[in-house]
């Protein structure tokens, strides 16, 4: 009996970086392939969040991160990932990760850790009335019978799954114009326990979404013809800890779109309601 492949492998293997066996607190990764022939932003922010990780004490765990994507990524070349360690404090630790390709860097991420400590607590709420994930259609419904290169791509490489509220973006634009977006995403195999690898693993997911209001509430789509799109920068903030192989849930809005530019924004939240992190991204969207 063959066993399926497991489809967190590929990306598991992406996010283990290689030590320099020359030099200190630098890494080497490599990128998962991608339509576009471009390094997936995620992935590099995810990669940069661990090779930062891998020279902070165990018991630190990161609760925000700040980063500039500067350059597109080519997937044909390994990224170096080199870690300036900028402090060292009693309660925070903070890190500054270049990604460079061909010695230019393709981002620039500063990530602050913490150790866990007792303080005020409160949250938001998640929304009432969600529809459960198992009420929603997939990503693999709505693209699975579609015969063309992305879209197989989409349902074959894909390692999360996920499952819009108001119905995807994929194949042309919303019935209603809203900035208003909410989102199920689970991984699709169990993953170990390790709280620095599902904070940068979610990371790693909501890159693919969190531009989506934007298109949402301007009309667009994935397949707006002639659309240019990017992401700019990304800022993230963990409250509690998370783990992205049980369901969480993408509250997103969107502010503002302006000069090309449009900012999503997005809270996460557990099955349960627990508020675990807030996130906010800024990209490049060009229409002809």
């Amino acid at each position: 009996m063959t066993t399926a492949p497991d489809p967190m492998a590929p990306v598991l293997g992406a996010l283990r970086l290689e030590n320099d066996p020359d030099e200190a607190d630098v890494f080497r990764g490599r990128s998962l392939p991608q339509p576009s022939g471009r390094v997936f932003g995620g992935q590099v922010l995810a990669q940069a969040l661990l090779a930062a990780g891998a020279t902070v004490e165990p018991d630190r765990l990161p609760h925000s991160l700040h980063g500039y994507f500067l350059r597109a990524g080519v997937i044909d070349e390994p990224i170096t990932f080199a870690v300036e360690r900028l402090r060292d404090g009693r309660s925070f630790t903070a890190r500054r990760t270049h990604a460079l390709q061909g010695g230019a860097p393709i981002l620039s991420m500063i990530a602050s850790f913490q150790a866990e400590q007792e303080g005020l607590a409160y949250a938001d709420e998640m929304p009432h009335d969600v529809p459960a994930p198992e009420d929603l259609r997939s990503a693999f419904d709505v693209l699975g019978p579609i015969d063309h290169p992305v879209a197989k791509f989409w349902t074959q490489e894909a390692a999360f799954d996920v499952r819009h509220v108001e119905g995807p973006l994929y194949l042309g634009p919303a019935a209603e114009r809203t900035g208003r977006q909410m989102v199920w995403f689970k991984a699709l195999s169990p993953l170990p326990d390790d709280g620095l690898l599902h904070r940068a693993l979610l990371a790693y997911a909501c890159d693919q979404v969190m531009l989506e209001p934007v298109l949402r509430r301007s009309g667009e789509s994935w397949v707006s013809r002639g659309m240019s799109i990017a992401s700019l920068d990304h800022a993230m903030w963990w409250h509690r800890d998370v783990r992205v192989d049980e369901w969480l849930l993408y509250v997103q809005s969107t502010p503002s779109a302006q000069g090309g530019r449009g900012l999503g924004a997005a809270r996460v939240f557990t099955r349960s309601g627990e508020l675990v992190a807030s996130i906010a991204q800024e990209g490049m969207i060009r229409l002809p």
